[in-house]
């Protein structure tokens, strides 16, 4: 097992859709800070994955196209969009992917890649949001576009047994 960091939109989100994923072991959610000048905390996921199931490419790939990794708005300093890596070979590999990727995008893609240097887990109370809370407004509007999203586009990666209450409701026929 690696781990990898994501953040770039809410850490429910984030949580959600890497959640959904053939590979992955864990995601732990809540606050990374990353090495710097101006080591401050933004929302983001600690994911431990099986690179022999899922690669960090495709890690990164549906990291871009789930979130805004082309928008610099105004709550960026709390929704950073960054890959949080551990070591120089996820540094090299995760700024080649986005190079590569960049391509799928018609606006620059903004997210960097930065060493992770600290992360504080969220309370109890919020960890695995989305899969204890799926009935809620926010799970509903905006993690269920995200996740809808992930099928279209990722089919093959996700664990589609986790997701499979997407369906409910729309297949009625009469």
């Amino acid at each position: 097992m690696e781990e990898i960091g994501f953040g770039g939109s809410c850490h429910w989100c984030t949580e959600a859709i890497f959640l959904s994923l053939k590979g992955i072991n864990a995601v732990r959610q809540g606050w990374i800070a990353a090495d710097g000048p101006n080591m401050t905390f933004s929302e983001g996921v600690i994911v431990e994955y099986n690179p022999e199931v899922i690669t960090l490419y495709t890690l990164i790939a549906i990291h871009l196209f789930t979130h805004s990794c082309t928008s610099n708005h105004s709550m960026r300093s709390k929704y950073r969009s960054a890959v949080y890596t551990f070591n120089a070979e996820q540094r090299q590999i995760s700024r080649d992917a986005i190079q590569s990727l960049q391509k799928e995008f018609s606006d620059p893609v903004i997210t960097q890649v930065l060493p992770c240097e600290d992360f504080k887990l969220n309370t109890k109370d919020f960890l695995n949001y989305y899969y204890s809370n799926p009935e809620k407004p926010f799970c509903e509007n905006i993690v269920n576009p995200k996740l809808k999203l992930l099928l279209a586009q990722f089919a093959d990666q996700v664990n589609t047994e986790k997701l499979i209450h997407l369906n409910r409701g729309t297949d009625r026929t009469g």
